[in-house]
């Protein structure tokens, strides 16, 4: 190469080899230096400035307007991953073409989320594909591909997959730990991961905040064992923003700061977010970390290698022959019109009946679609006239309400709208109004400009806080559950609190990292208290406004007067209607968001309230919910004659709604997930142990309001034919679905799989494979798939690998988890794991086959579990089942710190063995501590733990 021109500037060498020579360029400051989320520029060589990080989770967010698609959770109720991928081509090509305008645009993605939905109540479940993960791997490897691009060596953004691992719970989310078993971990979480990754398109991943196993996911073993072993590919691990400094401030999980970054660092972190664009203290804490030795030069340069070949895969280092160095397609026609077929898609129609009983009479005519010759259409509810966004949303270019797509489908002169909110006044002690100053309309709204990140936009100041006089103003009044309140001004601004702590009509939209337009009233004294939610203070009144006082102490204390409320207003319009569309549904910056779990499945009473009152006047009532996540609607789903879903939709949600409804395309989404009929259904927010605790539609007994994959058609789909085969590795299965019904529309076919007589518990059936396939009426199509043979195993814990056990499996084809139409059986050959063999490899205290009362644990810092006592005074229990104790043992050694008792049983309850175990010296100090004992055979092993120990392995001899 000549002077230059470098190696590392030569696209003809193989870019391992182009990275070692730019690595090798760099000095050893300009290496640490790039570990930060903002990597400096290195002038020298012109290297340019870099950023880890763009959030594009439905489209191109926090850099201003760009084209919005469905929230993910809406993908994945589309079931069609050719579709999600055109979707992540187009976000990938807008932020090509924003980026060449803004170079503050990053290329490195942090989407998609591939955490799975396991607990409905989790806050950010609208950031997931579904609880499934055959389903969301398809989707995310489908997403990622259209972000990646199909050049084989330049890619056009690099995703960078969220969050490392096993993370559905927003309190305490940074030093909460999820115990996840073995079995869980193998057969439910990393699946969703491992599918993207093996295909190529994943650029990296950023570990989760929580705590897995006692351990910070910023820590995880399995970043090494697991994650980069699917890959011969370089892959990228970028910290969740100040997630290295909780390893030794909130988590305390080091002493200091400096063995925090270092072990991060060994673990597999490669980018550190933190601190914002302020480099200096994290770069500060890796420099003392060299210095003391706690990580070598080999450990950054490591690090920095996978950074870069990033920026390699992007074309940073050849720009001339980037394919994608001149992307300029932004708000294209066709990235409007994947907008609203993405949307269409997404809509899940959950019921529909006819009008006259609830239950379809032979010939009734269910009440969807609406007839185009109808008469008055009546839009209400609170999100009737609403686009929402979430954190993850780009700023809108377009915008479809569901009034919106119905009027401009039907004409407005024939849909009406009543929203829905109780309309009141707040009078205060001394007789006065609160009230609104009139300003000026403008342009410009809080957070219409770009921002690297939205949480630093701060409040308006420039407009007069509200005041209180003899008149006062009329507030638009919203209950969005738990006592949670928005109040919306005479001109359509939400009240809101700035720095300064006055209130004023200020905020377009709620929003914002801390949600400052939400308030509570708290009875007091024969009135009310206003907590202001956002800053924990109540509202007064002062001379120089309405402000936040820091206590209740100047608390004012008002009287709230209903001039008018919503339910009334909804009632008239519904009674002149000949249908009512009643759109209800969630705000996802208030209650059930992320740092905020959902505290119930509940429809707020608000919007209970109005679809009542809706129906009660007009039995042709029409219920679409617009939503996050599932709502448990059991009296709404016998009594209304149809209910639908969507997630929040995008730009185009309200001409999608409005062509379903319409029937100018017939619904095909289906649900990711399960829909629950009430809160009992749900097991605690931090139980992750879907087996145990009879978790999502793979294991749950009950009843479900909606099973996982239920979504009804306007027409009708015949299954025959299915045949299934194993041909060595694989499984090869057909079915013919053909469209009997009179209306051309999409069906989506499910694969579902069950072992018939498993040794250990097993789902009650799983998805194995799906397609989504359009057919005209009278039409079929033959549908084949190709299913590996090891779909059908699990992780066998008696001896640490997956497995497909011998034996029947019954194949079923439908149209969802509880809509099994054909079903044939598949015998797998082979040989049945035998016993544990306890003599050669004793067992691991976290390979249990059930437990109650522990939690698994770290057994070290850097890697291993162990089992403790959630409860050290109540004990926990581990049982082992079919351990082969051959011709017999006599001696018993546990592995085991803290300090308490190991008791060994068998299942009647006799003691074997008990070990007691003195203080080791700390939950890291392990001793090894023996007991007799009398064991022969295969038996069930129970293991009591008593004390707060952590017992890590168990040995037999003798």
């Amino acid at each position: 190469m000549t002077a230059d021109r470098p190696p590392f500037r030569d696209p003809a060498l193989p870019v391992p080899r182009r990275v070692d020579d730019l690595l090798g360029r760099l000095t050893p400051e300009e290496r640490l230096a790039l570990l930060h989320q903002f990597a400096p520029a290195v002038e020298r060589l012109g290297v340019a400035a870099f950023r880890t990080g763009q959030e594009a989770l439905h489209g191109v967010a926090w850099m201003g307007p760009a084209t919005v698609f469905p929230q993910a959770v809406g993908l994945g109720a589309t079931w069609h991953p050719e579709l999600v991928r055109r979707v992540g081509e187009a976000v990938s090509r807008e932020a090509r073409a924003m980026r060449a305008k803004d170079d503050r645009v990053g290329l490195n993605v942090w989407a998609p989320t591939v955490n799975l939905l396991r607990n409905p109540l989790w806050g950010r479940g609208e950031e997931g594909y579904s609880e499934d993960p055959l389903l969301t791997s398809a989707i995310a490897t489908a997403y990622t591909r259209g972000l990646r691009g199909d050049h084989p060596v330049h890619w056009r953004t690099a995703p960078v997959l969220k969050h490392w691992l096993a993370h559905n719970n927003e309190a305490a989310r940074d030093t909460s730990s999820a115990s996840v078993r073995p079995r869980v971990l193998r057969e439910y979480d990393l699946r969703a991961f491992r599918g993207p990754v093996e295909a190529g398109a994943v650029a990296g991943v950023m570990p989760a905040y929580n705590l897995v196993n006692g351990r910070p996911n910023h820590l995880s073993p399995h970043l090494e064992t697991e994650l980069r072993s699917w890959t011969d590919q370089e892959l990228l691990v970028c910290s969740d923003a100040g997630a290295p400094s909780n390893l030794a401030d909130s988590q305390g999980y080091f002493p200091s700061h400096e063995e925090a970054v270092a072990a991060a660092l060994r673990a597999g972190v490669d980018s550190f977010t933190d601190h914002g664009t302020d480099s200096s203290i994290v770069l500060g804490r890796l420099r003392r970390a060299l210095e003391r030795g706690l990580i070598g030069q080999e450990d950054v340069d490591r690090a920095v290698r996978r950074q870069l070949t990033v920026r390699f895969r992007l074309g940073e280092f050849d720009p001339e022959l980037d394919p994608y160095a001149h992307e300029d397609r932004f708000d294209t026609p066709e990235h409007r019109e994947l907008a609203r077929e993405a949307a269409e898609a997404a809509i899940v129609l959950l019921r529909n009946e006819p009008v006259e009983t609830g239950a379809a009479p032979e010939g009734g005519r269910p009440v969807l679609p609406l007839d185009g010759a109808a008469g008055r259409i009546a839009v209400v509810g609170l999100l009737g006239d609403a686009v929402k966004l979430d954190w993850y949303s780009g700023s809108l270019l377009h915008r479809s309400s569901p009034l919106d797509g119905l009027r401009e489908r039907f004409g407005a002169h024939r849909v009406d709208f009543a929203e829905g909110v109780d309309r009141i006044r707040l009078r205060t002690a001394s007789g006065d109004l609160l009230r609104v100053p009139e300003t000026a309309p403008e342009d410009g709204a809080r957070g219409a400009e770009a921002a690297l990140d939205p949480a630093l936009v701060a409040g308006r100041t420039d407009l007069p806080p509200l005041t209180a006089d003899a008149t006062g103003s009329v507030l638009d009044l919203v209950d969005w559950g738990d006592g949670v309140l928005t109040l919306r001004a005479p001109g359509g601004r939400y009240l809101s609190v700035a720095g300064d702590g006055l209130v004023r009509a200020s905020a377009d939209e709620p929003g914002g990292w801390v949600v400052q337009e939400t308030f509570r009233l708290e009875a007091h004294g024969g009135g009310h208290l206003l907590l202001h939610l956002g800053t924990g203070g109540y509202v007064s009144v002062a001379a120089d406004g309405v402000k936040v006082a820091a206590g209740r102490e100047s608390a004012e204390v008002f009287t709230v007067e209903t001039v008018e409320r919503g339910e009334e207003v909804v009632a008239r319009a519904a009674a002149g209607a000949e249908t009512v569309v009643v759109v209800a549904g969630n705000d996802p910056h208030i209650g059930g968001r992320e740092t905020e779990d959902r505290t119930t499945l509940a429809l707020p009473p608000h919007q209970e309230r109005l679809w009542r009152a809706a129906h009660a006047a007009n039995p042709r009532t029409v219920l679409v919910l617009v939503s996050s996540y599932p709502y448990a609607v059991p009296e709404a789903a016998v009594s209304l004659p149809a209910l639908l879903w969507t997630a929040h939709g995008g730009q185009a949600a309200g001409t999608a709604l409005a062509r379903v409804l319409a029937g100018d395309v017939s619904p095909a989404g289906r649900l990711p997930q399960t829909w629950y009929a009430s809160d009992t259904d749900l097991p605690g927010m931090l139980d992750y142990d879907v087996i145990g605790s009879r978790q999502t539609y793979l294991y749950f007994d009950g009843t479900p309001l909606f099973p996982f994959g239920h979504g009804l058609s306007y027409t009708a789909f015949g299954y025959e034919g299915l045949t299934a085969a194993v041909d060595g590795e694989t499984v090869r299965i057909s079915c013919a679905v053909t469209n009997t019904g009179a209306v051309a529309s999409d069906e989506v076919v499910q694969v579902y799989g069950r072992a018939v007589a498993p040794s250990v518990p097993r789902p009650h059936r799983e998805l194995l494979a799906h397609e989504r396939v359009h057919l005209e009426p009278g039409a079929g199509a033959e549908l084949s798939f190709t299913v590996p043979l090891e779909s059908l195993g699990h992780w066998d814990v008696a001896h640490g690998r997956w497995t497909v056990e011998p034996g029947p499996y019954e194949i079923h084809a439908g149209a969802s988890s509880a809509d099994l139409r054909r079903t044939v059986r598949v015998e797998v050959a082979g040989t049945a794991p035998g016993p544990r063999p306890v003599l050669a490899a004793g067992l691991e205290a976290a390979d249990y086959d059930e437990q109650s009362g522990t939690a698994i644990v770290d057994r070290a810092k850097h890697a291993g579990d162990a089992v403790t006592p959630l409860s050290p005074g109540a004990g926990g229990r581990l049982v082992h089942r079919a351990c082969d104790f051959g011709d017999g043992v006599t001696e018993v050694a546990v592995r085991v710190a803290g300090e308490g008792e190991v008791a060994l049983c068998l299942p009647d309850g006799t003691v074997l063995a008990r070990v007691p175990v003195p203080p080791t010296g700390g939950p890291y100090a392990y001793r090894t501590l023996g007991a007799p004992i009398a064991l022969q055979g295969v038996v069930d092993l129970h293991t009591e733990l008593h004390g707060p120990l952590r017992l890590a392995h168990l040995t037999f001899a003798g």
